[in-house]
């Protein structure tokens, strides 16, 4: 029987996520103009072979191809109708490619809509989205759900409670934060011990950021998040800031520059660490021997 990940992740082992799935998908050939989720149909043996080339470079888990699979994002594709049929295609394509021991997460992004009073989203309609997802991919066969990239502390509260309410699976809650000369915030002005706290406090068993500016300033997220919590913290940088060439999103850091960086975060405490936009397999094969390194060291 394989190990729940929190029992792994409580026994001191650092786990390796994959990397983006986005900018792999632009390296591949697609557009941004194309619905992801719905690759899962049209392109599963694309898909597959991303999951498969982070499996093979070290990745302890890889995300599922769905992100933006909740309703009120998929309405912009008029595609809201298919939730259930991307999010659990997702799961099962991640599965169908991963090795005995391994992990597969769910992956859940914002609804791309503002909360009121400030925007026309409901918080119960933003709970019904995400939990709809979450129940799907829990029925694709993921092992743990990530919320990731918020920005809205009240969106990324009811991304957990609505997975926790309608799964019994182990959720990881992740905001994007940017450094700036007041502080440590998202772009809606969460500060990472608000974000601690709150995030807590609706259920999250893990606790990190994803995307940002790159590698150094999640160091800086980080150094400020650990002392925090005692909850295991999943760090997933961008590969730098990226610079638009020829009409793609073109990161720069390379896994050369990006080592010594990811050895600081493990450093830090760093339970899980992977990378978001412009990290691919090369970069997640370096961290690996990173990884190995730690936790033969706890042995």
């Amino acid at each position: 029987m394989k190990t729940n990940i929190l029992q792994q992740l409580n026994s001191g082992i650092i786990l390796l996520s994959d990397g983006a799935m986005g900018t792999e998908l632009q390296k591949r050939g697609f557009t941004s103009g194309v619905c992801p989720e719905e690759l899962n149909f049209t392109e599963p043996e694309l898909i597959g072979s991303i999951h498969k080339d982070y499996f093979e470079a070290g990745s302890d888990l890889v995300e599922t191809n769905s992100f933006g699979a909740n309703r009120i994002r998929l309405s912009l594709h008029q595609m809201e109708d298919r939730v259930e049929d991307f999010a659990k295609r997702s799961a099962e394509l991640a599965r169908s490619v991963c090795p005995k021991g391994k992990y597969v997460a769910g992956s859940i992004g914002p609804t791309g809509e503002v909360l009121e009073p400030l925007g026309t989203l409901t918080l119960s309609d933003a709970y019904d989205a995400f939990a709809q997802q979450a129940k799907a991919l829990s029925l694709g066969g993921v092992d743990i759900l990530f919320i990731e990239t918020m920005m809205s502390i009240e969106e990324a509260e009811t991304a957990v409670r609505a997975a926790k309410d309608k799964t019994n699976l182990p959720v990881a809650a992740t905001m994007t934060f940017e450094v700036s000369p007041t502080g440590i915030r998202t772009m809606w002005g969460v500060d990472v011990k608000t974000a601690v706290e709150r995030l807590s406090q609706a259920g999250a068993d893990i606790i990190g950021s994803n995307c940002g500016r790159g590698f150094d300033e999640m160091i800086e997220v980080i150094k400020e998040m650990r002392p925090l919590t005692q909850k295991p913290i999943l760090a997933q940088a961008n590969a730098g800031i990226p610079e638009w060439i020829n009409g793609q999103s073109v990161y720069n850091e390379t896994p050369e520059v990006i080592l010594p960086k990811a050895e600081t975060l493990l450093k830090l405490g760093v339970n899980i660490i992977g990378g978001c936009c412009g990290t691919g397999p090369e970069h997640i094969r370096a961290i690996r021997k990173l990884v190995l390194e730690f936790n033969t060291s706890k042995v």
